[in-house]
């Protein structure tokens, strides 16, 4: 993926709006019954004349029309913004949701906080691959190629003996709302070794996820791996050989601990 990402690349089209003329009673049902929703644009017509929000509703009679309760002044991007500038309109404003609106002032998608934290995901993998590919050319005089795949979490070798517990939960909210970034795996003459994700992997298999999306490097002809070899010194065959340790245990948290002392 090349160049700044689009609001456009990453909105959500089929957007779920409300009437000026619904009431309160309405829209709190709609909030209630959604999955996902605490609020949505105010549309006539294509036409987006406000956003209303759960706590819009609070301490409000049931059969108050929307139009007296909804927040009018608004912020909307365009679907040409670039998403890193939506971003921190998002984070500058503290709301979670911009309406996108096209030259017309028509309403065409909404882009939320979780579109752009996904844009992000979305680029970082190519990158680690992109390096990781680079060093593996320029060590072992190999050309090399990459491909997408849907990976069976019991086929991976893991390369890395231990994670954290504490990150694992971080790593299944990020499951379990869609936002996961994909693993690295190189496909070294069919061993599948897993070169980055060992959090994610883990974490998925807690929640009972047997599969995932991959960048996969692919290896025609397999050669010896340093990172194979580590696997095989420590034993690291399968994800069951994995070690989750405790928070206390976390690089992080034991090198604060000795600058304490």
């Amino acid at each position: 993926m090349s160049g700044r990402p689009k609001v456009k690349e990453y909105m959500t089209r089929e957007v779920q709006t409300v009437a000026p003329t619904d009431t309160v009673a309405d829209v709190a049902r709609r909030i209630k019954e959604s999955e996902g929703h605490n609020g949505f644009p105010v549309a006539e017509s294509r036409k987006v004349e406000g956003f209303v929000t759960a706590s819009d509703l609070l301490l409000v009679d049931d059969e108050v029309p929307i139009f007296t309760v909804m927040t009018e002044d608004i912020i909307v991007a365009h679907p040409e913004m670039d998403v890193i500038d939506a971003a921190r309109v998002i984070l500058r404003s503290g709301i979670q949701k911009l309406p996108v609106v096209d030259d017309a002032d028509n309403l065409v998608g909404i882009i939320s906080n979780t579109d752009v934290v996904r844009s992000q995901i979305e680029r970082a993998t190519p990158e680690k691959v992109g390096k990781l590919m680079r060093t593996l050319e320029q060590i072992h005089g190999i050309t090399l190629r990459q491909e997408p795949r849907v990976v069976e979490l019991d086929d991976l070798t893991p390369t890395q003996g231990r994670v954290y517990a504490d990150e694992l939960e971080g790593r299944q909210y990020e499951l379990e709302r869609g936002l996961a970034e994909p693993l690295v795996v190189i496909d070294n003459g069919g061993d599948l070794l897993l070169a980055d994700g060992h959090h994610r992997v883990m974490a998925a298999h807690q929640l009972g996820i047997e599969e995932m999306d991959a960048s996969v490097i692919v290896l025609d002809e397999p050669i010896e791996l340093g990172m194979q070899r580590t696997a095989d010194k420590e034993g690291l065959s399968s994800l069951e050989d994995i070690e989750i340790a405790d928070y206390g245990r976390h690089p992080l948290i034991e090198t604060t601990h000795r600058l304490q002392e």
